[in-house]
């Protein structure tokens, strides 16, 4: 079977061809622009996938070294994301299988993203604990199968990645909040300031926006506020190192939880977030100690990619299930994959 998948959830357009499960091309076109803005834009971001989609999908047909008619199926991004991105790619792919008559699957990014680590030559093994972390999401899951998916836990207010980009323009850092404070952080104690961690009544929900605070609130306390005194590039990597020991420690507690509570195979980290040192390091670290297999995937395949669309797309059609062309999926926010959590002692 070969997958032509197509994803344009925010800045990235993608596209990708996928052979059963060797990836014969994954192009990723970034748009780097948004760097001027302090964030992304979503009307220029809209934009730049029009113009570059009909050309980054020749290029990875090209690549792969097959024309249309050689594709099986279609795989789209249908959400979450940027509503007037996603339209751009969803459409383009939709139009696409109609015009050359082939199957059209409609992907949930998150299902893509949790699914990542089979990218992987090592694949992971189900159960599969997965921790998703990205700038829009953060989820502690269960996989059984790939169509069977238990959501133990998700953040009650900013997301992981979120968090990431705010305290990177709270200390002066910029956008991309990320990588940033990663290199920051590298330079700095990461035990140097006791910033907090939430404790919340679900064991398995996460919150960032006490830590994001407590941020702002050291940075007034000890400096002025952001916009008054410039940080000392001392005191900065020490902050960058504290916070992101944070995040990395409020993410790893609830896995851990999981890992003690529930009959897990292997551990899969994925997401954009999924690309900081520190945590791959941690959640390496976590599987170790509880004799797991561990899966990460490579930095190429954390942030979006069409790859990912592609797999989740052949996945779901090797399981069986069939989308009907004239159905308009879009905008595809919710997974009927996800179950509520049954009791641990049931899986």
């Amino acid at each position: 079977m070969i997958i032509l998948g197509i994803e344009s959830s925010c800045d990235e357009t993608s596209v990708a061809v996928l052979k059963d499960d060797i990836i014969l091309a994954n192009l990723i076109s970034s748009q780097d622009f948004h760097i001027n803005f302090g964030g992304v834009v979503p009307e220029l971001s809209s934009r730049a996938h029009i113009q570059i989609i009909t050309s980054l999908v020749k290029e990875a047909l090209a690549k792969a070294d097959c024309t249309l008619d050689d594709i099986d199926a279609i795989g789209a991004t249908a959400g979450p994301g940027l509503i007037g991105a996603l339209l751009v790619g969803y459409t383009f792919a939709r139009g696409l299988a109609f015009a050359k008559k082939k199957k059209f699957v409609p992907v949930n990014h998150i299902e893509g993203h949790i699914f990542s680590g089979f990218l992987m030559e090592e694949k992971p093994q189900f159960p599969l604990l997965v921790l998703a972390v990205s700038g829009g999401h953060t989820l502690l899951l269960l996989a059984k199968s790939f169509t069977e998916i238990i959501k133990l836990g998700s953040t009650i207010d900013d997301a992981a990645g979120e968090a990431f980009d705010k305290v990177a323009k709270m200390i002066g850092l910029g956008y991309p909040g990320g990588p940033k404070i990663q290199l920051a952080a590298e330079k700095g104690d990461k035990q140097k300031i006791p910033f907090p961690i939430a404790d919340l009544k679900d064991k398995y929900n996460f919150s960032f926006s006490g830590l994001k605070t407590s941020v702002l609130r050291y940075v007034q306390s000890t400096f002025g506020g952001p916009k008054d005194t410039p940080i000392p590039e001392n005191h900065l990597n020490d902050i960058a190192a504290s916070f992101q020991y944070a995040v990395v420690r409020a993410l790893l507690i609830k896995c851990e939880f999981a890992l003690k509570e529930y009959n897990i195979s292997s551990m899969s980290l994925v997401g954009g977030v999924a690309a900081n040192k520190e945590l791959r390091n941690a959640f390496l670290q976590l599987g170790e100690k509880y004799k797991k297999k561990v899966v990460i995937p490579e930095l190429e395949y954390c942030g979006d990619n069409a790859a990912m669309i592609a797999f989740r797309a052949q996945s779901l059609l090797n399981a069986g299930e069939t989308f009907p062309l004239e159905t308009d999926a879009f905008p595809n926010f919710s997974s009927k994959y996800f179950i509520n959590p049954p009791l641990a002692d049931s899986l």
